[in-house]
């Protein structure tokens, strides 16, 4: 077994956070963590010269590459070293064609500069920001040999889906002086062979690679100091000031996108500040909830936002009196009010915006790459582009048109003011039927639409174990709730005089100078967020932090990994057993979970998957922490560097206090049982 890091920064590029390069960190680093062979892979450059003394420097295998900015992704390009000097030259071209942090490469300049893609190791970022698209990808499918992921839990799921790229995880590391802790992401191959031949082969095979040396992909190194930990549910024990939390935190440092509970994070003691606190929860959620559900909503207000249905009204009067007057005056007219022009209407535009968005439909059909063998099984590739040629030939039609219709327009404009500037006949007024017409369509789609929207509904149900969250809508009962609503002060009488009509309500609304045009939409309708235990009552003290914390814990599933210290300090045994328990054990199938705790209800009843004991030790009059691990039914916890100690122990000491402790307790239940 091999561990390796084929991502590490040496070179502070226009595309990197500046840093000064230090050849002994790096060395420091690859000896700490016990690397076997690493890559050199620079943003969009290669330095032969420094990749030379690093090389000589450093006891393992040393490879050239280069992190590309491919498309907007990041993609590793590996080589061997026997064909250094070629790398070099054809890496130049990638920094000569990336000059500055806005020049992507594109897929055909990559393929033009290195030609065969199958002497390389190609390594997009996977499931890693910023991502290689999945089109980039599939267009590259045949020469790429793994793809990088950014934490244990991706590297789970992709190992498991095998639809996926093999995985690998890697530090990408910046070796600067100012490093306090080395990153733990790297991978082990199985491989005794350091050749570059046998490189490529294990990151072909899913089988090959794993997260720990022993432990294949159940556990993952923590520590630079080789501390492992499980892939499913950690416990960490100890006595009191032993490190516990200090571990935590360490592994928050070290590792991104963690979800981490901090002990007493949910408990508030002042019961004012704690319901001041619920509460602006409930309504950020409920906020968020609102704009999710009338998002579309929304679109339909901008829409009419603009429309003054009252100037539209004026502008068919004057028409209509213009034309009675032309009517009225027809015997009058002379030379310059009897010309064809002097009443002419200006043409209409058409509108091409659907054209563009089947142009762009057919653009995205012809191509996509991921869906091509469904695609091309309905409709040929060579169909589709006869089709857009077709409509971009009409597009041009109308185009055409319309830059004839504006020309025609201009002079019309341009007679007709001439021609009245020579009488004193009276003129036809101007007025776009069509426009007039459509807004007041648009108005009476409006109508229906806002009073759907204002029907009362559940939009969202939800259950957290005991809890449940209903989210539904509601009409406003009065100018009060619309003022609570906005949280500033205004009036609102007028507006809710005519809430029962949209239209005219709309047109209060826009009178209220307080409230943003964006904001309008918000004022239709009301969402109520509640949080019921399980008797359908809305919940109170100390049902808030319990909810919160099953939230939290819920929560976690959006992160790569979940910390908590000390859930016991705020919660009682029964909702601990009963409820976080069984939560915690189901998400940890997903993500690595890792909980300090005293407590025998979470410690030994939730079983963990490993576990982890901190003690403190007096160095030289300075406190070190030491950590044991080992499984559950292990008899001893071993120390990375071979002490151990009796998990037995452990257990009664930081659980039961003691033994003498533990078998009093015993005889007192018995008692009250009998």
């Amino acid at each position: 077994m091999k561990k390796i890091d084929l991502h590490i920064h040496t070179v502070a590029s226009i595309n990197d956070s500046d840093f000064n390069f230090s050849l002994d960190i790096l060395k420091k680093y690859v000896e700490t963590l016990k690397i076997d062979f690493i890559a050199i892979t620079n943003h969009n450059l290669f330095d032969l010269e420094q990749f030379n003394i690093i090389s000589k420097a450093l006891k393992i295998a040393v490879f050239p590459g280069i992190e590309i900015d491919l498309e907007r992704g990041h993609l590793l390009l590996i080589a061997d070293n026997n064909e250094i000097e070629d790398f070099e030259n054809r890496c130049n071209q990638i920094k000569r064609e990336t000059v500055d942090s806005n020049n992507d490469l594109s897929i055909k300049k990559l393929k033009e500069i290195f030609v065969d893609l199958r002497k390389y190791l190609i390594i997009p970022h996977y499931d890693k920001d910023p991502i290689i698209k999945p089109e980039i990808i599939t267009e590259l499918k045949d020469f790429i040999s793994a793809g990088e992921v950014s934490s244990p839990k991706k590297f789970i799921y992709c190992i498991n889906n095998h639809s996926s790229l093999v995985p690998v995880l890697f530090s990408d590391l910046r070796c600067s002086e100012d490093i306090s802790e080395f990153p733990p992401r790297q991978t082990f191959i199985e491989t005794d062979d350091n050749s570059f031949r046998s490189l490529r082969t294990c990151l072909l095979d899913k089988n090959k690679v794993h997260l720990s040396e022993k432990s294949g992909h159940k556990f993952f190194q923590v520590f630079e100091d080789g501390q492992i930990i499980s892939t499913g549910l950690n416990v960490i024990l100890g006595e009191r000031s032993t490190g516990k939390t200090y571990t935590l935190k360490r592994i928050n440092n070290l590792f991104s996108n963690i979800k981490y509970i901090k002990q007493f994070e949910l408990l508030e003691t002042d019961e004012e500040k704690d319901i001041d606190k619920f509460n602006r929860l409930l309504s950020a959620k409920q906020s968020s909830i609102s704009e999710t559900y009338l998002s579309d909503f929304k679109l339909v207000v901008d829409d009419i936002i603009n429309i003054d249905k009252k100037h539209n009204e004026k502008e068919i009067e004057n028409y209509i009196d213009s034309l009675l007057k032309v009517a009225a005056e027809e015997e009058k007219k002379d030379v310059f009010s009897q010309a064809t022009l002097f009443n002419e209407s200006k043409y209409s535009e058409t509108d091409n915006a659907t054209l563009k968005k089947l142009i762009g439909s057919i653009e995205l059909l012809i191509g996509n790459k991921e869906y091509r063998e469904i695609i091309e099984s309905h409709i040929s590739k060579d169909t589709l582009k006869r089709l857009i040629i077709d409509l971009f030939k009409k597009f041009n039609e109308v185009e055409e048109m319309n830059r004839k219709k504006l020309w025609l327009n201009s002079i019309i404009t341009n007679t007709k003011k001439e021609l009245q500037s020579f009488t004193a006949s009276s003129s036809i007024e101007e007025i776009d039927f069509y426009r007039v017409l459509i807004e007041k369509e648009k108005l009476k789609k409006f109508i229906s639409i806002a009073e759907l929207i204002k029907s009362e509904r559940i939009i969202e149900k939800k259950d957290i174990r005991r809890f449940q969250i209903i989210a539904s809508t509601q009409k406003f009962g009065g100018a009060q709730e619309l003022l609570n609503k906005c949280g500033k002060k205004a009036k609102f009488s007028d507006a809710f005089n005519q809430y029962e009509n949209p239209v005219e309500y709309l047109d209060e609304l826009k009178d209220i100078q307080i409230l943003e045009p964006t904001d309008y939409y918000k004022y239709f309708v009301d969402v109520e967020y509640k949080i019921l235990n399980e008797h359908g009552i809305e919940v109170s003290g100390g049902e808030r932090s319990e909810f919160n914390l099953l939230e939290k814990i819920q929560d976690a599933y959006q992160y790569d990994m979940l910390l908590i210290d000390e859930p016991e300090s705020s919660f009682d045994n029964l909702f601990l057993r009963n409820e976080v328990n069984e939560q915690i054990r189901d998400i940890s199938k997903s993500i690595p979970v890792i909980i300090v705790t005293h407590n025998n209800t979470v410690g030994a009843s939730i079983k963990p998957d490993f576990i982890l004991y901190t003690k403190k030790e007096i160095i030289d009059k300075r406190p070190f922490f030491k950590i044991y691990s080992g499984n559950p039914s292990d008899q001893i916890l071993k120390s990375t560097d071979g002490d151990v100690i009796s998990n037995y122990q452990i257990m009664l000491n930081c659980l039961e206090a003691g033994d003498q402790a533990y078998k009093e307790r015993g005889k007192t239940y018995e008692i009250l049982k009998d």
